[in-house]
């Protein structure tokens, strides 16, 4: 047993000593072509040489320190940018994303300012109309007050209202624009432009900034001072007592005009003085002032309503800056008395401030969109809300004007504006003898001419963005009333007018029964969609 066993030791010996031969010519064979650099000395761990510990003694040896070798392994190092795929495709996506912003950013302002034009251009042709109908039907056929149940000539029974709500708010907007406009005529143009000329760069670049603060804050309030108006004077009242409080909401609605027309001329007067400095440092202070707006909406958290709000201010800010720079070039041509040369001397002042203008609007969105992910598709939605704001005012169930839904989506509010300009322009020109007067009526032709392709044209692209977006549904569906908890109780003349739930009515008069069934005209698909 003991020469078995020392037999056996024996060839194992033999068989490890093989081993460690064949390992030597191994490393040995490769040492020669240079493929491994270490030692053939490797640990055994559980029968497997370690591979981490060649690995260590290859980086030692590699590790001393070479310029040669440092630069061959700067200029050859290599990556592969397939590994972190999904964000490299969002990066390319946000490039995108940024060359698209300018194309549909101006798809959208160019919309949004022929809305502007158009509820502007309503002031001055469509509103004179209406308001003289509106007087037509207070102060023709006085029928009303026989005593027959209708009238034959204007087909109005005696106990319906004598103006339609729309006429109301008519003949209220027309009293407004001329109060205001008799009570501009006592503030002179002329000493509060040379007041403004008088203040040092600072002070006139403090005021710039002040009267923008001003406009937005005026703008944001008086639309509700006037919806408050014309809900006060349409509302359905019980008594002649209740017609009383029109009259503050009235002299309300007359002071905040007023004032706001004011605070645009001023604005016209310093962006005038502007343009007439001889070094031109005051109007370069106020474009760069627009600049000064990235920096305070660029770095902050923006949802898609934050930019639709935004987006509808930009839209406003940039007509309203239009209407001013054609306030500042009519009052400096008066003053050179309509020199055409002079015109071509104001025209690369007015082009430096459009285009900054346009450049800063674009350059804000686009790093907006940047910042928190919005895709670029979102500005043809804030095209369709526009759009459907337009289709359902022209809808026979319409609770609003469209000049109205346009200054409470806005902000943009045109009788202030208007007053101004109708100012500017009756004080810049004389109309005398009657070729002035048929000049100015074939003016306001082309202004009604303009104001009705205006609207063809708006409402037929306002279908396609309305069919576009799939909003068609919303158009038949009922204005929003008012919850029941808040709702009056009925009076007596409403009580009487509208039958019982059996059918009979109170009074011994055949009552209609229009009065008191609910309209389905609602129902009825627009005509403007057909």
């Amino acid at each position: 047993m003991a020469d078995v066993s020392g037999t056996e030791l024996s060839e194992q010996k033999e068989v490890e000593i093989e081993l460690k031969r064949k390992q030597d010519r191994r490393w040995e064979c490769a040492q020669r072509s240079g493929k491994a650099g270490v030692t053939p000395e490797l640990p055994e761990t559980l029968g497997f040489y370690d591979i981490s510990s060649v690995r260590r003694e290859q980086r030692g040896l590699s590790a001393d320190p070479s310029l040669t070798r440092f630069i061959c392994a700067e200029l050859t190092r290599g990556y592969f940018l397939e590994h972190n795929e999904a964000k490299y495709k969002e990066r390319r996506e946000r490039v995108y994303t940024c060359m698209r912003i300018p194309k549909e950013l101006e798809k959208l302002m160019i919309f949004g300012f022929f809305l502007c034009a158009d509820a502007f251009l309503y002031v001055f042709t469509l509103l004179p109309l209406r308001v003289l109908l509106a007087l037509l039907r207070m102060l023709t056929l006085p029928c009303c007050g026989f005593r027959v149940h209708t009238c034959p000539f204007c087909q109005r029974s005696s106990g319906s209202q004598l103006l339609q709500p729309a006429q109301v708010c008519d003949m209220l907007k027309g009293l407004i624009l001329l109060l205001c406009f008799s009570m501009m005529h006592y503030v002179d143009y002329s000493m509060m432009y040379h007041l403004i000329r008088g203040q040092s760069v600072i002070k006139l670049y403090i005021i710039y900034n002040m009267l923008e603060v001003a406009d937005r804050l005026f703008s944001s309030f008086g639309q509700d001072i006037l919806d408050a108006l014309y809900w006060t004077a349409t509302e359905p009242k019980e008594r002649k007592r209740d017609n009383i409080g029109l009259i503050p909401h009235f002299l309300m609605a007359v002071f905040y005009v007023f004032l706001h027309s004011i605070l645009i001329m001023v604005q016209a007067s310093t962006l005038n003085v502007a343009f007439n400095s001889h070094n031109k440092s005051l109007l370069t202070i106020m474009m760069s002032n627009n600049f000064v707006e990235i920096k305070g909406s660029v770095f902050k958290k923006f949802e898609k309503n934050n930019l639709f709000q935004m987006s509808n201010s930009d839209i406003k800010e940039r007509f309203t800056s239009y209407v001013l720079l054609l306030i500042v070039c009519l009052r400096n041509m008066e003053q050179f008395s309509w020199n055409p040369e002079h015109l071509w001397v104001l025209l690369p002042d007015v082009f430096m401030v459009v285009y900054s203008e346009v450049a800063v609007d674009i350059i804000k969105h686009a790093f907006i969109t940047k910042f928190n992910d919005i895709p670029a598709d979102v500005y043809s939605e804030y095209r369709a809300s526009l759009a459907f704001d337009l289709v359902s005012s022209r809808q026979k169930n319409a609770y609003t004007d469209y000049s109205d839904s346009v200054a409470r989506r806005m902000g943009f509010i045109p009788l202030p504006l208007a007053v101004l300009l109708i100012r500017v322009v009756m004080s810049s020109m004389k109309v005398q003898g009657a070729m002035s007067y048929s000049c100015v009526f074939l003016f306001y032709l082309g202004l009604v001419t303009m104001k009705v392709l205006n609207s063809i044209v708006l409402l037929g692209k306002s279908c396609v963005y309305v069919k576009r977006a799939k909003m068609e549904e919303k158009l038949f569906e009922r204005p929003p009333t008012a919850p029941p908890a808040s709702a009056k109780s009925p009076s007596r003349a409403d009580v009487t007018r509208c039958p019982k739930a059996s059918g009979k009515a109170p009074s011994s008069h055949p009552v209609p029964v229009r009065n008191c069934q609910t309209s389905n005209s609602w129902r009825k698909p627009s005509a403007a969609l057909r």
